[in-house]
């Protein structure tokens, strides 16, 4: 058995995996499972010495395995250059505890010298949108 079957079909696995690897480089820190973390760690750091090659073979190998051009392009243009001289271990699992309603064991997986602000990433849009949102309000109302 190479791999943890996790419950789930072989499609959904594998849709389940390219999900988690997308978030994870979009987000830089996702909360899961422990087991899907588990699984989910040797796979992303792959992704991350797959980037670390500039061919156009490993260009095309994560736009397949991704699906999605802006993780390609975060993993190769930020990712592979902030890991250049860390020869593996890109991402780390931090246990965190059991969840409220079935007990499961939780686990936050993140990069290593992660950047902070990539946490946030969408909500800066919504904050933008809220902004606006009130000086429309003031400008109706004067």
């Amino acid at each position: 058995m190479a791999n943890k079957k996790l419950n789930r079909t072989s499609e959904h696995r594998k849709a389940l995996l390219k999900n988690m690897l997308n978030s994870l480089i979009k987000y830089e820190q996702i909360k899961t499972t422990l087991p899907k973390a588990k699984f989910l760690k040797p796979q992303a750091d792959k992704i991350i010495t797959l980037g670390k090659k500039n061919t156009l073979q490993t260009s095309k190998l994560l736009a397949s395995k991704l699906q999605d051009l802006k993780s390609a392009n975060k993993v190769k243009k930020t990712l592979s250059k902030r890991y250049e001289k860390r020869s593996g271990g890109y991402t780390r699992i931090i246990k965190a505890g059991f969840r409220y309603g079935d007990n499961a064991p939780m686990a936050i997986i993140e990069f290593v010298d992660r950047d902070l602000e990539a946490k946030k990433v969408d909500k800066k849009k919504k904050d933008q949108k809220e902004a606006e949102k009130k000086e429309e309000k003031k400008l109706a109302t004067a």
